[in-house]
């Protein structure tokens, strides 16, 4: 009850700087239930159900004289009707007599037995109400805490702008991988992104371009924005999705009870029983686990069948029969972006329209670390 009238106390002294539909409910909701007669009346229930002055109960006689229907009663002022409880008559337990005392108490509690499930039941809800509060103040706390520590490293954050379901909105500027942010100590290449009235974004270009990276910072960015969170970027704004799914490409199965592509088919199927039209899906690598001309097939009959379905794909790969096959077709409702490379081979980590090109640039690598090794 102190912790109820301290809650109270908050929503009476803050209510007014808060103009969110939520909070305002919130507040509202404290205000009205839990006003000073609410208060009253259950700290005088609270203190009639310690029984300080005994316990008055009522009872009926049944079969072979068995006492039936316990009520517990409402115990009356003592003092307003002494005369009455004066000349009640009353008899007393030997303090040793342990049968009789235990028979008491039986059926004290048959008597008080709905009145305790009653109490338990409005604990429980309170309680509830604790738990539900905590976890979602401990929503807003986090996202606290992560707006300080991104703007102590001076990373961006923007508040998005969420379209409808049914169009096609998806744009960007300065988006960026906030877990990359976290870990990093210097600054993050952000990327900008123009795919309004876009189905498919395919993703090609130099390995360790940064490409993955950009893949999550989508899938963050328009989860944060349907919780209702900021957004790491500098400016960002995408339609609300019924769903948002991933098949990024794992390690192999090191039980040896299936092969990479039969488990990257089996999420494929588990997320086809799922997906809904208008939700989006991020691919990463995904069918890669066979040769270049059956996994760019397998790739193309999923996308077809998704866009069918209206829902937005941005799909990551090295499958160049698969790009190349979706660039031809040139598409009005895709985007084909590019990981930068410089001459030199260094990676920008900035991605760009460009169309897919036949090689991932993996000699960059090999050259990077062998020639450094020997």
């Amino acid at each position: 009850m102190e912790i109820l009238k301290k809650i109270r106390s908050v929503a009476v002294e803050h209510a007014g700087k808060f103009h969110s539909k939520g909070f305002t409910l919130l507040f509202k909701m404290l205000r009205e239930e839990l006003d000073d007669a609410y208060f009253s009346m259950v700290e005088t229930y609270l203190n009639e159900l310690k029984f300080r002055n005994g316990v008055l109960i009522s009872a009926e006689l049944g079969k072979n004289n068995q006492g039936v229907h316990y009520v517990l009663c409402k115990s009356e002022n003592k003092k307003k009707h002494w005369l009455k409880w004066h000349f009640a008559p009353s008899f007393s337990i030997h303090p040793r007599d342990d049968s009789g005392s235990i028979d008491l108490s039986k059926r004290i509690d048959r008597a008080i037995n709905l009145a305790t499930n009653a109490i338990a039941q409005s604990a429980e809800h309170v309680l509830g109400f604790f738990v539900m509060l905590q976890t979602e103040l401990a929503f807003y706390i986090g996202c606290l805490n992560l707006y300080e520590q991104l703007s102590a490293k001076g990373e961006p954050v923007c508040f998005p702008l969420p379209f409808d379901c049914h169009e096609r909105r998806h744009s960007a500027k300065g988006l960026y991988d906030i877990s990359l942010a976290l870990i990093l100590q210097e600054k993050v290449v952000g990327n900008q992104l123009n795919a309004d009235n876009k189905d498919l974004v395919i993703i090609t270009g130099a390995n360790q371009g940064g490409k993955s990276t950009f893949l999550r910072s989508i899938g963050q960015a328009q989860l944060m924005m349907q919780c209702g969170m900021f957004v790491a970027a500098e400016s960002f704004g995408a339609n609300i999705c019924n769903g948002i799914f991933t098949h990024f490409n794992k390690e192999e199965d090191t039980t040896m009870k299936s092969g990479k592509l039969d488990e990257e088919l089996a999420r494929m199927s588990n997320i086809a029983d799922h997906i809904r039209s208008n939700s989006i899906i991020l691919f990463n690598e995904s069918f890669s686990a066979t040769n270049e001309r059956e996994g760019s097939e397998i790739g193309r009959q999923i996308v077809r069948a998704l866009l069918e379905k209206n829902i937005k794909i941005f799909f990551v790969t090295h499958l160049y029969d698969f790009s190349r096959s979706f660039y031809e077709q040139r598409m009005k409702n895709a985007v084909f972006l590019r990981a930068e490379r410089e001459a030199d081979g260094q990676r920008t980590f900035q991605l760009v329209e460009g169309e897919p090109l036949q090689t991932g640039h993996g000699e960059d690598l090999y050259y990077r670390i062998f020639k450094t090794g020997i």
